[in-house]
């Protein structure tokens, strides 16, 4: 398939019939809302129905976050591979009729998770209460104590650790005079010491004052009951936030089986939400409401004919003018679809651009392939692919992920027989080493490991394949817009000058036929005059055409020569693959005692050939990815194009049944 073609839609329909129409459409996934301008329309203002209904979705999200903080719902490892939960339009209506109720759960949660919180902090300050309290707690007089009739009382501390003799003999110092005092120290630590002071109320004055040039500081936190009893309740505080924390987790706990309910809501504050902006977009005349956007023209038929049976509507369909930003929306088949996440990670086809996946599809199983190039290492990703295929409910880009490994797999394999390897060399070694025969030839074309001048040709006969396809593809591009001299001009000599070039560079590595070396070259004096003769034709001073042209050789071969060097790292990739496994599997056959060497070797294999494996298929998707962005798609692909976003049913946890 392709890019689909775009229509422009402009639907008139009845004021009464708007949301439905909306809500039908939403349903449909098809149409791209544009923003109707037109100042002779009014419009509809949704804002503060769609900060409503936000306001919901953050609600139900933060209550979800909740009940899985304190009541998860136990799933497997492989349970986030499960699509949205399918849910008939019937039963969407019943749930719909609650959402009151849903949403006075979710503040229930949030108050719970609250207290919880409030108390939490209340422990952490009681704490801290209880820390500073401590030192004091041989006191046996309240903190605030400030003396009796005829006495006064100083509690506080005093900086370093101190005795009363200490404290008596420093205030004797400051004023020998001062008389009439008793100094108690309830505790003593290294950074301060906790003391009592009473004098007579004749020298309260004067004992403040030397208290205050000894460095005397009152209590920070002085309380009116004797210390022990402030503890005593401070533990009961305690007992009692962490009481009330207990009890909101449990309640929050009874609400665990609700957890589809809040999800519900969520979802269904996110349709409404989508629906109202929407709504923003729509014109409006005192009877009637206009809609317009976007379409592809493969459903606009069947969407027009459901609309106006269904309703009283009149819908036009046009061509998007030249200037409109148009859209894209890929479409491919089984095999091909799995790859348009590739190209949307590089970027959509522009207006100008072709869908390049039918075409990228071939080559980017073949390379992955090629890159991990382990039989085995391809039956576990084609095993594990189906399996999740088959057994989950998997949807979207994840499905077309799947896909894409499995056709990837596949391709591992076939390279991986051809190659002869199957978890590296382990069938050679069960052979010799536990059967004691000869081991047969595992490989289908030959071994890369033992003739790696030959991977690498092949690799760069593999690349020159690739660059041509695209070179190709530029070429019908340019046919079909009527450039058919540009077409052949910019291609043809190409073709030629690479194609004589190879044999000669062949040459250095291997024995290649003198016919070949022959036609090779006369291939590339060909291939160099045609692009001297033709890069500069636009030109009109016959100078610069000729500097065009040189410059345009340059070019050629500077450019081609990287790109196709570039191929080297599918014979890099392929033989690190084989190697580590063939180390992984030679520490596991080290020990000369079979039984030892059975055992170690299991081991070894079941560790490192997964290791290998995760390892390699990264490598193996970073480069099969670059050999597209970097060498295939810069012979025809501009990309910049917009994703097409049709008001949709947007929903994350479930899905109508209808809708399969």
């Amino acid at each position: 398939m392709a890019k689909l073609t775009m229509k422009w839609i402009e639907i008139v329909a009845l004021l009464k019939d708007r949301k439905k129409i909306v809500e039908r459409l939403q349903r449909c996934e098809i149409v791209e809302f544009s923003d109707f301008q037109d100042e002779a329309l009014a419009k509809m203002n949704t804002t503060s129905h769609v900060a409503h209904l936000e306001k919901n979705i953050n609600t139900a999200v933060e209550a979800k976050e909740i009940l899985n903080e304190y009541a998860p719902t136990k799933k497997s490892m492989l349970s986030t591979l499960n699509g949205r939960r399918e849910m008939e339009t019937s039963e969407f209506g019943k749930y719909v009729e609650q959402r009151e109720t849903y949403l006075k759960i979710c503040y229930d949660l949030i108050n719970l998770k609250k207290v919880i919180t409030e108390n939490r902090a209340a422990i952490i300050r009681t704490q801290t209460l209880m820390d500073a309290l401590k030192i004091w707690l041989d006191l046996d007089i309240p903190m605030q104590f400030k003396g009796t009739k005829y006495t006064r009382c100083f509690v506080g501390v005093v900086p370093k650790k101190r005795t009363s003799e200490d404290i008596l003999l420093e205030i004797a110092k400051i004023n020998p005079k001062l008389e009439m005092i008793h100094v108690e120290v309830v505790s003593a630590y290294k950074e301060q010491s906790c003391v009592t002071i009473i004098c007579h109320n004749e020298v309260a004055d004067e004992t403040s004052e030397v208290l205050r040039q000894i460095g005397f500081v009152f209590s920070s936190d002085p309380t009116k009951h004797v210390p022990i009893i402030r503890m005593q309740r401070y533990e009961n505080e305690l007992i009692k936030y962490n009481s009330e924390i207990d009890e909101s987790i449990n309640k929050i706990k009874s609400y665990a089986d609700r957890i589809d309910e809040i999800e519900f809501l969520a979802d269904y504050s996110i349709l409404r939400k989508e629906k109202y902006i929407a709504l923003n977009k729509i014109g409006l005349t005192k009877n009637t409401f206009i809609i317009s956007g976007f379409i592809p023209e493969k459903y606009a038929k069947k969407c027009i004919y459901e609309l106006e049976t269904q309703f009283t509507a009149a819908i036009n369909l046009t061509s998007p003018s030249e200037n409109e930003d148009v859209p894209v929306l890929l479409e491919n088949g089984e095999f091909s679809a799995p790859v348009e996440s590739v190209a949307e990670m590089y970027s959509l086809p522009g207006k100008k651009d072709i869908d390049p996946c039918a075409i990228m599809a071939f080559f980017y199983y073949m390379f992955f392939g090629i890159m991990l190039s382990d039989a085995g290492y391809g039956v576990l990703m084609v095993i594990g692919t189906a399996i999740a295929l088959k057994k989950f409910n998997i949807e979207g880009s994840m499905k077309k992920t799947l896909k894409m490994f499995l056709y990837c797999g596949i391709s591992t394999v076939f390279w991986g027989a051809l190659f002869g390897s199957w978890f590296g060399d382990i069938v050679p070694i069960i052979y010799e080493q536990f059967l004691h025969i000869d081991a047969p030839n595992m490989a289908l074309w030959f071994e890369p490991i033992k003739d790696p001048i030959k991977f690498l040709l092949a690799a760069f006969a593999f690349g020159i394949v690739h660059l041509f396809v695209g070179l190709g593809v530029s070429f019908k591009m340019a046919w079909d817009k009527g450039q058919k001299l540009d077409a052949i001009l910019d291609v043809i000599p190409i073709y030629i000058f690479v194609l004589g070039v190879a044999p000669l560079c062949a040459a250095v590595l291997v024995s290649v036929p003198t016919a070949a070396t022959t036609i090779g070259k006369y291939m590339a004096i060909a291939g160099v005059a045609l692009i001297i003769l033709t890069a500069g034709r636009k030109s009109k001073n016959v100078f610069a055409k000729l500097g065009l042209g040189l410059y345009g050789l340059y070019n050629v071969a500077s450019g081609y020569l990287s790109d196709i060097l570039s191929y080297s790292r599918l014979l890099a990739l392929g033989l690190a693959t084989g190697s580590i496994a063939g180390v992984v599997n030679l520490m596991g056959s080290m020990p000369s005692n079979l039984v030892f060497k059975g055992i170690l070797l299991t081991i070894v294999f079941i560790v490192g050939h997964p290791l290998n494996m995760a390892i390699n298929l990264l490598g193996a998707y970073v480069h099969t990815n670059r050999l597209q962005f970097v060498e295939f798609f810069s012979k025809f692909y501009e990309g910049g194009g917009r994703a097409f976003h049709p008001l949709k049913v947007n929903t994350k946890y479930i899905k109508f049944k209808e809708n399969n």
